[in-house]
């Protein structure tokens, strides 16, 4: 099928149909009325994010953002305190249900005819001022859309967005690291249209720059890369020349969709528009995959905390590598790891192990034996503990001692059996600490396969061992 025509059958299904639409729109005019007038008392504007107000948005959309913009006059502690307060009135005024969410800081989330509605304080600014901050940039985002993304392009945001989405990109939230709704619409500004965006992908570099606005000239280029030194690519944000829109992007999801936009283009279907369901893996497929690598699988099984998910990820994944490098410094080498967690009452870490047990005789290499000082400190150090030794070999001092961990499972338990502050202070972050202190299991293949009943979890389960070939050749 022709490329373009393809595209207009995917429009059809992933336009909200009238009712849909009628039905958001009507809410979220009923919530900037009500957040008006309650927040006029405070002398705040209101006004309305993301993807509503611009008809970016796919169906089955269930969220609306609204921001408050109170005066600067306010200190960052009054601003949490009203804003809090103003966000409660606003949803009890709805008959709607509120809770407390954090980021920067605190915000109102609450629940409206089954909407989810994020109610968020900033700073009203004024363009050029410098923000105080991370959410007060959204007034001049909203402000730059409207001016810069046409109607026409509307739908070319619409078929980028489902792309993302049906292939797990879409979303600069932790759990993701992928591209916001935000970065979507100015790629789209960038390249008028999402044929011409994917197009330019085949082409895109690692730390790729964007500057729509041209606020670099090409002899800074050199200098935005070490300035950006971690991020694989950047596009300049048009409303703040120091900000990389794409900073949430890691380099597993640039380089995915760097292959499905070649592949899309040599051959285009609509299965690349619609998400392709995982089969769970089954405990019988597990028990061959972990047969067949030869490795251990040592799991660390918990309650994860409950804070937002933008939190949880990242100290999973740090721990994950944490723990992945106190086993390497006692020579227990991990071949891969990975995390998961439902985000409720289960947390696993995943360490499959290329060494996971060692000999119960350790060889310490010593000083040079023209070194005699640090010789007389080396035999003074292992006059106990040498069970042969201290002998020379190859012109080095050299002792063989029992080994105190011989089994990575029962090292990585001793290490994790700790206080949160001793967890914190080995680099566990936090919150993960804390529950670890509090209960934790470590288990094996034999046990972990039981996890296997939880459909999300076999289904991580299964892409851990059968990653994509993302090479572009």
């Amino acid at each position: 099928m022709e490329k373009k025509s393809l595209l207009s059958k995917i429009l059809k299904k992933i336009t909200p149909k009238p009712k849909e639409e009628r039905k958001i729109k009507l809410i979220a005019k009923k919530i900037l009325e009500t957040a008006t007038s309650i927040a006029s008392f405070h002398k705040a504007e209101v006004i309305l994010a993301g993807s509503l107000t611009r008809d970016t948005w796919l169906p089955n959309k269930n969220e609306i953002d609204v921001f408050i913009l109170f005066p600067k006059n306010l200190s960052l502690k009054q601003l949490e305190e009203i804003g809090l307060d103003t966000g409660k009135k606003i949803i009890e005024s709805l008959k709607g249900k509120w809770t407390i969410e954090y980021a920067q800081h605190p915000y109102i989330r609450g629940t409206i005819n089954g909407i989810s509605i994020d109610i968020v304080p900033c700073y009203k600014l004024e363009k050029g001022e410098k923000i105080i901050s991370a959410v007060d940039r959204t007034q001049f985002h909203v402000k730059y859309l409207e001016e810069k993304l046409p109607k026409e392009a509307r739908n070319e945001v619409r078929l980028l967005k489902q792309f993302l989405k049906a292939n797990d990109l879409y979303g600069a939230d932790a759990k993701t690291n992928g591209f916001s709704g935000y970065l979507c619409e100015l790629l789209i500004i960038q390249y008028k249209s999402f044929l011409n965006l994917l197009q330019a992908v085949k082409n895109w570099k690692v730390k790729e720059i964007i500057d729509i606005e041209k606020q670099w000239k090409k002899e800074d280029y050199n200098h935005l890369k070490k300035k950006f030194k971690d991020e694989i690519l950047i596009v300049i944000d048009p409303v703040d020349k120091e900000r990389n829109v794409a900073s949430a992007v890691n380099a597993y999801n640039f380089f995915k969709f760097k292959k499905l936009a070649i592949e899309f283009l040599e051959k285009p279907k609509e299965e690349f528009f619609f998400k392709k369901e995982i089969k769970p893996l089954s405990a019988k497929e597990f028990e061959k995959i972990v047969k067949e690598r030869g490795t251990d699988i040592i799991a660390i099984i918990f309650d994860p905390p409950k804070v937002v998910p933008d939190i949880l990820w990242p100290q999973l994944r740090k721990t994950t590598k944490r723990l992945e490098n106190i086993l390497k410094e006692y020579e227990f080498y991990v071949l891969k790891s990975d995390c998961w967690s439902n985000e409720k009452d289960l947390a696993v870490i995943i360490l499959e192990m290329q060494v996971s047990r060692l000999p119960q005789i350790d060889k310490i290499v010593g000083p040079w034996v023209f070194d005699e000082k640090n010789a007389r400190n080396f035999a003074e150090k292992h006059k106990n503990d040498a069970i042969a030794g201290p002998y020379i070999e190859d012109n080095y001092w050299v002792v063989e001692v029992y080994r105190k961990w011989t089994s990575a499972r029962i090292k990585l338990i001793d290490s994790i059996s700790e206080s949160k502050d001793i967890l914190q202070h080995k680099g566990i972050p936090n919150f993960i600490a804390e529950q670890l202190s509090k209960k934790f299991k470590v288990i094996g293949s034999d046990e972990l396969k039981k996890y296997l009943r939880n459909r999300d979890f076999a289904i991580f389960m299964r892409s851990y061992f059968e990653k994509e070939n993302l090479a572009l050749i």
